[in-house]
């Protein structure tokens, strides 16, 4: 069996389908992995780092713990194609580098996806006493005076729904995009709030929860305040995370699932330890 998934891996996904091979599933039936093998970013806390810093290393290593196995990360910058250079690549005559994305959103097409394991918003990030205390929502935002909202400058990744959601309510002119993708290695998620918000180059950020509140703990010089943000008609901000692993692969699929399953309160605890802002199915926060 294990014979015939290798080579089933090993052709495009359109010929897969149409496939039939016969022979040999006897002779692999019950092999096991040798490894668990995360396909992780070298470096994008707090999901994952080449150092195992990060809550999707720390869940690799409770997942690899309950299997009996040692962890063993390949690491590649998430920009354009992660998937088809980490979950997918593979050499002639070698096998597949990494068996599961620890992070994907859930209905996810470029991967077998799981269960979810945890749901998460969008943040409002601002510093505490420089004119935005009385924010508590993303509608007070709007409700601030005229003359207050225009000399905002709110950092943004360009193409998220942070930039939908100012032009909705007309703050287009207050954003100030980041790109998303950079070619920058070193560049980071969450330099936007440890360093321009920090240093006061922008009044306020909006970014993915899990990212914004855990650079949010990490800023000392100034104490900032971090609001999970509601999705709204024509802009949805909340959105839940699975795994993923490469089509064709149930067994492997369900083996992931059930880890996930019978783990979910150490997941959470996990998650809660590196501040990720948790919500339910109304986008309201669980504490």
């Amino acid at each position: 069996m294990r014979r015939l998934r290798k080579l089933l891996r090993s052709w495009p996904l359109e010929m897969v389908t149409c496939a039939i091979v016969a022979g040999s599933a006897n002779a692999y039936a019950g092999d096991m992995p040798t490894a668990f093998r995360p396909c992780i970013d070298p470096s994008n806390l707090p999901f994952a780092n080449d150092k195992g810093e990060g809550f999707e290393n720390r869940i690799a290593e409770l997942f690899a713990k309950k299997l009996g196995l040692p962890v063993q990360s390949y690491s590649f910058p998430q920009r354009m194609n992660f998937v088809r250079n980490t979950l997918r690549y593979k050499l002639p005559g070698e096998d597949f580098r990494c068996d599961v994305v620890m992070g994907v959103p859930a209905g996810y097409d470029q991967t077998s996806t799981t269960a979810a394991y945890y749901h998460s918003t969008y943040v409002l990030v601002y510093p505490k006493g420089k004119g935005l205390d009385q924010v508590r929502s993303g509608p007070d935002l709007f409700a601030l005076p005229p003359d207050v909202r225009g000399k905002l400058r709110i950092g943004i990744y360009d193409k998220s729904p942070a930039s939908a959601w100012l032009v909705k309510h007309g703050m287009e002119a207050q954003a100030k995009p980041y790109q998303m993708l950079s070619p920058d290695p070193d560049q980071y998620p969450g330099s936007i709030v440890d360093k321009d918000l920090a240093q006061g180059k922008i009044d306020a950020v909006i970014v993915w929860g899990p990212v914004g509140s855990y650079y949010a703990k990490r800023v000392t010089n100034v104490p900032l305040t971090v609001i999970p943000l509601k999705s709204e008609p024509g802009v949805k901000f909340d959105y839940e995370i699975a795994m993923g692993v490469r089509y064709g692969e149930p067994e492997w699929k369900a083996t992931v699932e059930k880890l996930i399953a019978e783990n979910r309160p150490a997941v959470t605890a996990i998650l809660r330890e590196y501040a990720v802002p948790l919500v339910n199915e109304r986008g309201d926060l669980v504490e």
